[in-house]
């Protein structure tokens, strides 16, 4: 998704420019996007039809020939695909998940905010799995390591919530410029 989605805004890109951009928005801090899978993205996307790769040009800067890549429309449809998914399920990994809000404007608000919606349904019928097997009477941090482990399920379910709530709220007071909105 982070690669499409930085291939996507800028029209069209080589493989330098793709990771530049995700290094500014510190992506090599909390993604698994370090300069070689970035090039290894590239060339897979493309070879799946993701992406169309152009003729090398020369470097601006005197060094090896670039290839450029679009985003084709198969690659639209992954990317958006990915994109929805990571914003509306209760468990997405936490760098999918960043990267889902750091593209969320590409998406009309109304769209935005009904994804999150259902990432907040998911997380409460996740936590009511977690405390539905539980005893009514049940004190978990009597339980030792797994009472630990049931809390952690907890507090993640509830602070995941809690977040995304906070981030409709914004979303509804019209925070960001959405897709819809240009």
């Amino acid at each position: 998704m982070l690669v499409l989605g930085a291939v996507r805004r800028r029209g069209r890109a080589h493989g330098y420019l793709v990771r530049v951009d995700l290094e500014s928005w510190g992506a090599h801090e909390w993604s698994t996007a370090t300069s070689g899978s970035v090039y290894h993205a590239l060339t897979s996307m493309s070879a799946r039809g993701l992406l169309s790769a152009y003729d090398a040009t020369a470097s601006d800067a005197g060094g090896p020939p670039r290839t450029a890549y679009e985003i084709t429309v198969e690659g639209e449809t992954a990317y958006f695909g990915l994109l929805r998914a990571a914003l509306s399920r209760h468990d997405p990994r936490l760098d999918t998940l960043s990267a889902a809000v750091g593209f969320i404007e590409d998406l009309p608000r109304a769209e935005a905010i009904s994804l999150l919606h259902q990432r907040v349904a998911g997380m409460q019928r996740w936590r009511t799995a977690i405390t539905s097997s539980l005893p009514t009477d049940a004190d978990v941090r009597e339980w030792g390591p797994v009472g630990a482990v049931i809390e952690l399920w907890l507090h993640t379910a509830d602070s995941r919530s809690d977040w995304t709530q906070q981030l409709i709220h914004r979303l509804e007071a019209g925070a960001f410029q959405m897709a819809d909105e240009h």
